[in-house]
């Protein structure tokens, strides 16, 4: 089995429009005014430096895959047949990880308890969009790597609380890509802490 990569500093540009997305502005029928786009993108800068991107990954075998449970090396074992399909043209598998840090989510507290609701959900929106866009990195960085062995990364990934695979998935994938690490911690009931925390499962296929 191979061992967890940890990556202490993933440097990325906050997705502005993916952003605005998230806070419902529509790229041709939202009207927004040269002051308000001012104040937004003022608050998206001060939400990405707060904002210590970090994360983990780990390549592993899979050893079965009978439609309904995933058989990992490591003996990892997921149960779940919308993972079974989604991984069935793979011979290997990628958890991965990524975290805002908890200096953001200490910031939106902090403007909520002040009122400053504007700038605490355009922060909320900025550490969302910045943790996902963590993960696309890392299937980035992965895929530059496996392209040197004749392999590809599926361009979608998997999350635990996706259709029939439980939240409870979310245990197993911190204790093997070891998260505590990167300062991340989970609850009893697999709630990932900073909350602007995220896991998938990536294939990898060839």
């Amino acid at each position: 089995m191979e061992s967890v990569i940890f990556l202490e500093k993933i440097s990325i540009d906050p997705p502005r429009e993916k952003i605005y997305q998230r806070l419902g502005f529509k790229k041709r029928t939202t009207q927004i005014s040269e002051t308000q786009q001012e104040e937004t993108d003022r608050f998206i800068n001060e939400a990405s430096f707060l904002i210590s991107l970090k994360g983990s990954l780990l390549r592993l075998a899979i050893k079965h895959n009978d439609g309904e449970k995933i058989f990992l090396d490591g003996g990892l074992t997921f149960a779940s047949k919308k993972l079974s399909t989604f991984l069935r043209d793979c011979r290997e598998a990628v958890l991965m990880a990524a975290t805002t840090g908890n200096a953001i989510m200490e910031a939106i507290k902090e403007k909520t308890r002040q009122d400053d609701l504007g700038a605490a959900v355009v922060y909320d929106a900025t550490a969302s969009e910045m943790a996902d866009a963590g993960l696309d990195w890392i299937m980035d960085y992965l895929n530059h790597q496996i392209r040197r062995e004749g392999k590809t990364l599926l361009p979608r990934r998997f999350s635990a609380g996706y259709a029939d695979f439980d939240l409870e998935n979310q245990r197993a994938i911190y204790d093997i890509l070891q998260m505590g690490k990167i300062s991340i911690t989970i609850t009893p009931r697999f709630i990932l802490i900073p909350e602007k925390s995220v896991t998938a499962i990536g294939g990898i296929c060839g």
